[in-house]
């Protein structure tokens, strides 16, 4: 057993307005990749700070999380990485046209189911998809099942 492993914890934005979902278009290490507005949780931060820090710098947008969609767990092999992502469904409030996003984003876009399923092969993790059909299919649970020490 190899007692030095960590897994690598993220929180992801599942943002559904008028029929579509907001990604964002990413630069990565693999080229041009599409995600949820995501990434990793920092030392002493809690999940739903994290979530809305995350959605606000590679969106732009004012993000209230509502419910926890789902943990999901997920090894990308080739790298040797395992990812432990909760993902948080929600509003969002307000929008900061001006902002400068993350470095790395090349911007946030509304995009259909249908759209998302055809660019599959750009996706950044089989999450993607996964967290998107668990939404359509109303999969919800209360927030009241993250406890946070400060």
């Amino acid at each position: 057993m190899d007692r030095s492993w960590k897994p690598n914890v993220t929180v992801a934005a599942v943002i559904h307005r008028d029929g579509q979902y907001l990604l964002v278009e990413e630069e990565t290490d693999d080229g041009v990749r599409f995600n949820q507005p995501a990434g990793h949780l920092e030392c002493c931060e809690n999940l739903l700070d994290a979530v809305v820090r995350e959605a606000l710098e590679e969106t732009a947008y004012h993000f209230k999380p509502t419910a926890l969609l789902g943990v999901y767990n997920w090894r990308q092999e080739e790298k040797k990485i395992t990812y432990l992502r909760f993902a948080f469904i929600g509003e969002i409030y307000g929008w900061e046209a001006e902002r400068k996003l993350d470095k790395g984003i090349i911007a946030a876009r509304w995009m259909s189911v249908d759209e998302i399923r055809a660019c599959a092969d750009q996706h950044r993790s089989p999450l993607i998809l996964r967290c998107i059909e668990d939404h359509a299919a109303g999969k919800r649970y209360p927030l009241e099942l993250l406890t946070h020490y400060a």
